[in-house]
C-alpha cells in the first residue's frame, strides 16, 4: 500500500493559505439549477475565502422542502481539518442538483478567524457530536423530515456515530454514507503534523491541545473501544455505506473502514479500486471522485442505481 507523510489536515491548510491568492470562483446562485459540479476536492475553499460565516450556493437553505423521492435532508459532515465550505465544493452542487435538500455544519473549531475558522474537526469528539446533534435537530424541525441521511468524510465517518450511540440520534438518521472510514481507528501520525502546521499558525485553545479529536481517532484509543462496543460500530434500523480507497494515506490500514457487519446489521462495503485501477484516490480526493459519488448516489437511492464510472483520478486533488 502506497503512503505519503503529508497530513491531510496539512494539505487542507496549505490549500486555503494557497487560494487566499487565487480569483474567486463565479457565484451561482443557490436558486440557479443546475449548479456546477467540480470534482475538484478544493473546489470550495475560493467560496469559502470570499464569504466567511457562509454556506456554499445549495446549501443549508433551511426553506428547503424534502420531495417524495429524497425524504431526507442529507447532512454533510466534515473531516478534521475541513469545514461546511471547504470539505463539500462537489457534494453540494452534486446532491443539490440531485433534488436532495443539502445541509452541512463546521464542527470543532478552535478559532473564530477566518479563514480559519472553517477548519473544523479539532476539538474533541464527543464535543462534537452535541454539536451535530443539535444541527440536526435544527435541520428536522426547519424540512419537517423524520430522518436525515449523512454523507461523511474522514472523522466525519467517525464522529457521527457517537451521536447515533451515544446521544439518542438513531432514531434520526436512515442512512450512514462514509468517504474514507476509519471505524477501527489509524495507526497514520495524521495529529501529530496537523498541531505542528496549526501551532505556527496561531490555531491554539489555552490549556488544550491544537486537535484534541486527532489522538481519540488512533488504533486503540478509549473512544474507539466505546465506539465498538458490542462488537462493531452499527446501529442496527441504520443503512451503512462504506468507501474506502487502498492508498489512503491517512487511514492505515485503509481497511480500518472496511468492517464487516454482525447479523442483523445493514453494512455494504466498497474499495474505488476495486475493478477500477485509473482511480489513485487518496484520502482528500475520495472526497472528489466521481466513482465515489456515483457509489454514494447509489446508497442515497438504492431504488434507483446507476452505473459506476472508471475515471482517472489524480491524489488529492481528484
Amino acid at each position: 500500500m502506497r503512503t505519503r507523510s503529508t497530513s491531510v489536515v496539512v494539505r487542507t491548510l496549505v490549500g486555503l493559505l494557497l487560494a487566499a491568492g487565487a480569483v474567486t470562483a463565479s457565484v451561482v446562485p443557490a436558486s440557479a439549477a443546475p449548479l456546477p459540479v467540480s470534482y475538484n476536492f478544493f473546489s470550495g475553499i475560493p467560496y469559502a475565502l470570499g464569504h466567511p460565516g457562509g454556506s456554499l450556493p445549495g446549501s443549508n437553505d433551511f426553506r428547503c422542502r424534502p420531495t417524495a423521492e429524497h425524504p431526507n435532508p442529507v447532512v454533510l459532515v466534515h473531516g478534521t481539518g475541513g469545514g461546511s465550505m471547504t470539505n463539500w465544493g462537489t457534494y453540494v452542487p452534486l446532491l443539490r442538483n440531485e433534488g436532495y435538500c443539502v445541509f452541512a455544519l463546521t464542527y470543532g473549531t478552535v478559532t473564530s478567524i477566518a479563514p480559519f475558522d472553517q477548519v473544523g474537526g479539532m476539538g474533541r469528539i464527543e464535543t462534537s457530536a452535541a454539536q451535530l446533534r443539535t444541527f440536526v435537530d435544527r435541520v428536522r424541525q426547519a424540512t419537517g423530515a423524520a430522518k436525515v441521511d449523512i454523507v461523511g468524510h474522514s472523522q466525519g465517518t467517525l464522529m457521527p456515530t457517537w451521536f447515533v450511540r451515544y446521544l439518542d440520534g438513531a432514531s434520526s438518521v436512515g442512512r450512514y454514507v462514509s468517504l474514507a472510514p476509519l471505524w477501527n481507528g489509524t495507526g497514520g501520525a495524521v495529529g501529530a503534523q496537523a498541531g505542528v502546521v496549526a501551532r505556527r499558525l496561531g490555531i491554539t485553545e489555552t490549556g488544550l491541545p491544537v486537535c484534541a479529536a486527532c489522538g481519540q481517532m488512533q488504533t486503540g484509543s478509549a473512544l474507539l473501544a466505546e465506539v465498538n462496543a458490542g462488537g462493531g460500530p452499527y446501529v442496527p434500523g441504520i443503512a451503512y455505506t462504506n468507501i474506502s480507497t487502498m492508498y489512503d494515506e491517512a487511514v492505515i490500514p485503509y481497511t480500518s473502514g472496511q468492517v464487516a457487519g454482525r447479523p442483523g446489521d445493514d453494512v455494504t462495503n466498497f474499495v474505488v479500486q476495486n475493478g477500477c485501477s485509473a482511480d489513485h484516490s487518496d484520502h482528500v480526493a475520495v472526497a472528489a471522485s466521481r466513482r465515489a459519488a456515483t457509489y454514494v448516489l447509489n446508497a442515497l437511492d438504492p431504488a434507483h442505481p446507476r452505473s459506476v464510472p472508471c475515471l482517472p483520478v489524480l491524489p488529492i486533488v481528484g
